[in-house]
Order: C-alpha cells, then structure tokens, then sequence
C-alpha cells in the first residue's frame, strides 16, 4: 500500500499553498497533489497590487513561487499530478491520481481546486489575458484609471464588475448578447442609472484588438451580422465562474451552482473532508480571502486529527498507534 499522510491537499493556489504551510508547520505529514495548472488563476494575473505585505505590488506567479516555498520549507510534498479519484467512504481516505497504481492515503483532506473563470473562448482573448483582458474587476480595475473599458455578460456579476470599473475607467461599455438580461432587477437599475456606463445590445466579441496590449474589440450585431470596432483599454469577461469541483460531485454537499457547501467551519458533509478557497466562494474570489481560508481549514484539519486521536486512542494498540507516521511527527496527527 503507498504512504500513509496525515493531511492530502488536493490542488494549489493561495488555498492550497496556505494549508499545506500550516498543516507542515504543525508538524503534521501533508501531500499536496498540485494539479497541472500549478498556482491556480494568479498564474494568469500580471501585477498583483491588493496582497498584503507587497507596497510596490508583485507579479502573480512571482507571488505564487513565493507561497509554494514557504510551504516547501516546512516540509509538505508536493507533486505536480492531477487527483483522478476520491475515496471517502472509508478511512483513511483514497486519492488517486494520474499514471499512479496506489492511491495515496490521507487521515484527512483538504480540497482547494479552485475555480476557473468562464472565458469567451477567442484565440485573442487568451493572447492578451493579463495584458488588458481580465475575469476579476476588483484584482485589476485599478489599473485602468483614466481609461475606457468593457465588461461582457448579463448577469449580476456583470453589472457588479462594471460599476466597480466606475471607480476608475472613464467608460464602461457592457456588451451582451441579447436584450434580456439574467441580472436582478436592482442591479441592472444601478447599471443603467450610472452615468460612466453604456450599453451594447445583441451584439458579442469577435476579436480582441492589439499585439501588445488591448486597444479595442470587433464587436459583431447577431440579428444583422454587421461588424464594428470599439476602441477600449481593457476588457472584462464576466460571464461567470465555474467551481472545480466535478470530482466531488455526488460525494460532497454543493449548492445549485456546484461550489462545495461547508458545513461546520470549514469541514464538508464528510467529517475529515475540508473545502477551502474559490471551491467553496462564490462571493470574494480574492487571493487573501482564498489564503485565509486554507489557513481555517488547516487549523480546522489539525484540530479534528487531534479529537480522533483522543477518541480512538482506547482502541489502538500502542504499537499500532503511529502507523507510517515520521519518528517526530506530533501526537496530534497519529490517527
């Protein structure tokens, strides 16, 4: 049978890095499965100007490498596979994952895959991400001071990004693809009323404009098919998120829209299970929010690791009680 952990983390980013930094440093044995797209959506970000501690701002995968070795230094194992598979009917719990025969084994887990940004799908749009085109107004707005932007989608989220934007950019122009709208009734309101915002109707992105930056969009009318040009600065695309959470499904508790539902603290219907980050947020989305979180869930891990081992100590042989645990793993992570 392969090891035996105190902790699997399955996935990285600000959540997952976080975990793994207090599960390690708590003396526990932790696994972190990174995934193929190490460091989650702050891979796709440029400068980093809102984290804490970082006045000058930084880079989104210079951040990233940052958090990866401060939870290296402490000891967590990292390895770069996707988890395939999960096992929580049984304990310790399963996790399988890629080109691996046996599934590593975890006393408890902590799931951070994140969520990834619904993108319109153009070769264009993918070319300038972080050079103009971005999926968070709050993590990049502020760069698009004095400037016009525009924000694609119908929903609340879209008209949240877009008035956001007013802070900053002169314009705001929401693009959308039909008259009716999924926003609420007050949100759209809002929209309308601002002054800074205009709207374009039945009409979608066809290309984003610029080599080195976004200089404009080829919008394209869908009743007519006639095309034209907006010149713009920056390009919001806001057509929502969706949690990566399809591993889980059917396993775990989730809300209508797929995000993991955490039950106690940060604990899943599974006791032993934990959720932290974008997984389990569909509200902030934000890289300190998602940092916080995998720090609750770690604290939240450690301190179940603890009861169990209380509880079941009047069933375990001492000889039997430290299982593959290191020689100076803490008591607290025997069982």
């Amino acid at each position: 049978m392969s090891k035996l952990y105190d902790v699997i983390i399955i996935g990285s980013g600000p959540a997952g890095y976080t975990a793994a930094l207090y599960a390690s440093r708590a003396n526990l044995k932790v696994l972190q499965l990174l995934g193929y797209e190490v460091g989650g959506q702050l891979m796709l970000t440029s400068e980093v100007e809102n984290y804490p501690g970082f006045p000058e701002g930084i880079l989104g995968p210079e951040l990233m490498e940052r958090f990866k070795a401060q939870a290296a230094r402490f000891g967590t194992e990292m390895i770069p596979r996707n988890a395939t598979r999960v096992d929580f009917s049984r304990r310790p719990f399963l996790v399988y994952a890629d080109d691996v025969p046996e599934p590593y084994q975890g006393r408890a887990v902590i799931i951070s895959t994140g969520a990834s940004a619904q993108w319109l799908g153009l070769p264009s749009e993918q070319r300038l991400q972080g050079r103009g085109v971005s999926a968070c107004a709050t993590c990049d707005g502020f760069f698009f001071q004095g400037k016009e932007v525009a924000v694609v989608g119908g929903g609340d989220t879209a008209m949240e990004e877009a008035l956001f934007l007013t802070k900053f950019a002169t314009k705001v122009t929401i693009i959308h693809r039909r008259q009716q709208f999924r926003a609420s009734k007050i949100m759209l309101e809002r929209a309308r009323s601002h002054p800074k915002i205009e709207f374009v109707l039945d009409t979608v992105v066809d290309e984003v404009l610029g080599d080195e930056a976004v200089t404009g969009l080829r919008l394209r009318h869908v009743p007519s098919g006639t095309l034209s040009e907006l010149r713009v600065d920056g390009l919001f695309v806001a057509i929502g998120h969706k949690p990566n959470t399809e591993l889980f499904r059917g396993i775990l508790d989730m809300d209508e829209r797929g995000y993991i539902i955490q039950h106690q603290h940060t604990m899943t219907n599974i006791p032993g299970v934990f959720a932290a980050g974008d997984v389990a947020d569909h509200r902030y989305r934000q890289a300190v929010t998602a940092a916080g979180d995998g720090c609750r869930a770690a604290i939240d891990a450690e301190r179940w690791l603890e009861e169990q081992h209380e509880v079941d100590l009047a069933h375990v042989e001492p000889a039997d009680m430290w299982g593959e645990l290191r020689p100076d793993a803490h008591p607290s992570a025997s069982l």
